[in-house]
């Protein structure tokens, strides 16, 4: 007699709906409501992008790193100390006069640099040119926080209040209007956690859909192959890796907040042996995807050096130009040998330096650019200033919105407050190793990790509004106050902006805007006691 299996699961829409609920709302308003804030925020990154006129902080070091791969496939040395003649024939338009023989030894990977070297390719090689990228990429991430707060939220209008505050962060915007790397280090952060998140829903879906054809499939043998978004995560870990290799704590805690996801999905569903389901039938996707893809893309990105002769530590190249890129593996190793070397005993001081528990509350920012020889203000003594802070009133604010995030997830496992979490811990914690060993590290390294201090911020505020069925007098009321929470950002931002976009404004006016005394440079000393 045949024993009929009972599922102990919800069919069909029930259990879809119950495993990845989608977003309710327009789709239409869900694309254009993120791209009115994508304007917005383009319109700050863009407009007066080539001022000032001239390198400022770092700009030294990667706008010419960029312009010599795209000439030569590596970084080239240059004459005389970065800020002496190379800045000059840089800024004259003369590029070609500035570099000497041979390679450059370089303590980054080289694909922001390779980015950077776009908007020099279009534009030229001014201000403006090497800028252009890096105020495209902080776009994007305003657009890509939108649409993955949106999934996270199920809110469009949520959505477009974590973009809207990105837009108006003061570090963000900063850091999106100079050839620096940061900023595109963050974006493929972004852009692989919210393919992750788009993953969490494909993959559960189509569980959800096996389940309910076929119970036992849920469990059978093989590998649960099927994971686009994953994949795309995996390539967009390795282009972050590319750009710092500060991107491996991000990597790491991703890899098991994968793992953890692909086990509650299964779990959720009840079907039998979820933690063995998780490694061996999602498992191999995991490894593919967010292992072994990020390295070959990493590999990937030193392809200009590998095909090559004359870069930093590279042998003669191999004959064969397919060759080349297996030949040169060793010397590639060598090479980031000595790049962890120079990283482990980097410990120079700085008037900027800050250590990881100084980023939050925003305790020393970095002056990029400062000038007083700047007549025309209306004053007898005029400043114009690049300040890389944040926005306090998002930063400040956001400390307390992790609290919440805390108790959100040890109260009810909330998987977005964990996700959250983690991804703030692995752009924030992982420094701080390094701080005790008093390496030189700066307020703009946290950047990273802004998008999930936003994302706590967005969750806390639709705690705050409450449910869509929830009270109205509760949902009026949460609204008002997240109107005058976006309402106070902005009008900090307001306040500020004059000093991080360079603004031509009396003495005076630049002090009030200097809150604290170690905003200004050598007013404190360094490193931990």
């Amino acid at each position: 007699m045949a024993v009929t299996q009972i599922r102990p699961v919800d069919k069909g829409p029930a259990l879809r709906e119950r495993l990845a609920p989608g977003v309710p709302g327009s789709r239409v308003l869900g694309w254009l409501l993120p791209l009115v804030v994508t304007v917005f925020a383009g319109f700050l990154r863009f407009n007066r992008l080539g001022v000032p006129h001239q390198i400022v902080f770092d700009e030294t070091y990667y706008a010419k790193d960029a312009w010599s791969l795209w000439q030569f496939g590596y970084e080239h040395s240059v004459v005389g100390k970065p800020e002496d003649l190379a800045d000059k024939l840089f800024l004259e338009g003369k590029p070609e006069q500035m570099i000497t023989d041979g390679g450059s030894f370089i303590a980054h990977p080289p694909f922001g640099k390779w980015m950077i070297g776009v908007g020099e390719a279009i534009f030229g090689v001014d201000p403006f040119g090497w800028r252009f990228m890096a105020a495209l990429i902080g776009t994007l991430s305003v657009l890509v926080l939108c649409r993955v707060a949106r999934r996270m939220t199920g809110s469009t209008l949520l959505g477009c209040a974590a973009g809207f505050l990105l837009a108006l962060d003061g570090l963000h915007l900063v850091t999106s209007r100079a050839a620096l790397l940061d900023i595109f280090l963050m974006f493929w952060v972004l852009a692989g956690f919210a393919c992750l998140v788009a993953d969490r829903d494909h993959a559960r879906r189509r569980l959800a859909d096996r389940v309910d054809r076929d119970y036992d499939a849920a469990f059978s043998a093989g590998p649960f192959l099927w994971h686009p978004w994953r994949y795309a995560a995996g390539i967009c870990f390795g282009l972050a890796a590319g750009v710092k290799w500060s991107a491996a704590p991000f990597i790491a805690a991703f890899i098991l907040l994968a793992f953890i996801w692909d086990m509650t999905a299964r779990r959720a569903a009840r079907v039998r042996s979820p933690y063995a389901g998780a490694v061996t039938r999602d498992g191999v996707a995991t490894v593919l995807g967010l292992m072994v893809l990020p390295v070959v893309t990493y590999c990937a990105t030193w392809l200009g050096w590998l095909l090559t002769k004359g870069g930093w530590g590279r042998g003669e190249p191999a004959a064969s130009v397919w060759l080349r890129p297996f030949e040169g593996l060793p010397d590639l190793v060598r090479y980031h040998r000595e790049i962890l070397d120079f990283h482990n005993g980097l410990s120079s001081k700085h008037p900027y330096q800050s250590w990881p528990w100084d980023w939050p509350i925003l305790r020393k920012p970095v002056a990029f650019f400062y000038s007083e020889a700047s007549p025309g203000c209306g004053a007898d003594k005029c400043s114009r200033e690049i300040l890389g802070i944040g926005t306090p009133a998002i930063w400040w604010i956001g400390i307390a919105a992790l609290g919440v995030m805390i108790v959100l997830w040890l109260t009810h496992r909330d998987w977005r407050a964990g996700a959250i979490l983690l991804g703030y811990a692995a752009g924030w914690l992982s420094w701080f190793p390094s701080a005790f060993g008093h390496r030189t590290m700066f307020l703009f390294y946290a950047l990273p990790g802004l998008p999930f201090l936003i994302l706590s911020i967005v969750m806390t505020l639709g705690l705050i509004i409450g449910p869509a069925d929830g009270p109205r007098s509760r949902r009026v009321t949460g609204s008002v106050i997240t109107g005058a929470y976006l309402l106070l950002v902005l009008a900090n931002f307001w306040f500020l902006y004059p000093v991080l976009t360079a603004q031509n404004i009396p003495y005076d006016s630049w002090h009030l805007r200097i809150w604290l005394d170690s905003w200004v440079l050598g007013s404190d000393g360094f490193g931990p006691t």
